[in-house]
């Protein structure tokens, strides 16, 4: 687990493209935390920023205290789309997460170690997938695919969680269950984790606190219980965009 501090983070590509807007935050250890808002509302833009694929242009970032300069280990991204190897078993898959704590030839000859390899088939575990840890990544279905994917991610043995709309393309059954899983895993290990979502009425089931992102700015930072029909309408729309109709919309997509 990890506290994640951002202060005043802004990010502009080219010259006037603004993608992040002086966003402010603080995480806590062990906080479950989901990001809403439209598209190009600077989601993804924060996640690379937290992974440190993407440094910004202006402000500060620190995880555990240690300002981040680049990527680091402790950080794990679980994806969209889940970039498995199709001709590897699920266990295959999921080790590669310990890559990071490999040598390269070791990697190439499979030689991880056995702390490795007990985290792997740990982290399968975990997902539900551990009697399916032989199976080609290829046969298996969306959801579970993406349940590898988190495997992999909890085989890197991480620090933070991120996950970059993690149940786009499921349908709705095999979305649940991810994100329950998901859930799972950060309860079970006690991870920070920030997870982007489309759907709100998910956002609702799974999340603890919610940061809502318009314009690359906060425009929400609150609890369940504040999550309302008008903050949705104002996340989505900005004020005075829509009628609060709207709102169950976005509550009631799947």
């Amino acid at each position: 687990m990890a506290t994640v501090t951002a202060s005043g983070l802004t990010k502009v590509y080219g010259e006037d493209t603004v993608a992040l807007d002086d966003v402010s935050f603080e995480l806590k250890d062990g906080e479950f935390v989901v990001l809403l808002g439209p598209s190009g509302a600077g989601k993804s833009t924060l996640l690379r920023i937290l992974n440190g694929l993407t440094q910004p242009t202006e402000g500060t970032l620190e995880i555990g205290g240690a300002e981040v300069t680049g990527t680091r280990s402790d950080v794990a991204m679980v994806f969209q789309m889940h970039y498995l190897v199709e001709s590897m078993s699920a266990y295959r898959n999921s080790l590669t997460g310990a890559l990071n704590r490999t040598e390269t030839v070791d990697s190439v000859i499979s030689n991880y170690e056995e702390k490795d390899k007990d985290l792997a088939l740990e982290a399968l575990d975990t997902v539900g997938l551990l009697d399916e840890a032989d199976q080609r990544a290829g046969s298996m279905s969306g959801g579970q695919q993406q349940r590898v994917g988190i495997a992999r991610a909890l085989t890197q043995n991480p620090e933070l969680l991120l996950a970059d709309e993690p149940v786009a393309s499921l349908d709705p059954k095999a979305a649940q269950e991810v994100m329950r899983y998901l859930k799972l895993a950060a309860d079970d290990r006690d991870l920070t984790s920030v997870v982007s979502l489309h759907q709100v009425n998910i956002a609702r089931e799974f999340g603890e606190r919610f940061l809502g992102l318009r314009d690359g700015e906060v425009v929400f930072d609150g609890g369940k219980e504040d999550l309302t029909m008008d903050v949705v309408d104002r996340i989505y729309y900005g004020d005075g965009d829509a009628e609060s109709e709207t709102g169950v919309e976005h509550l009631a997509e799947t």
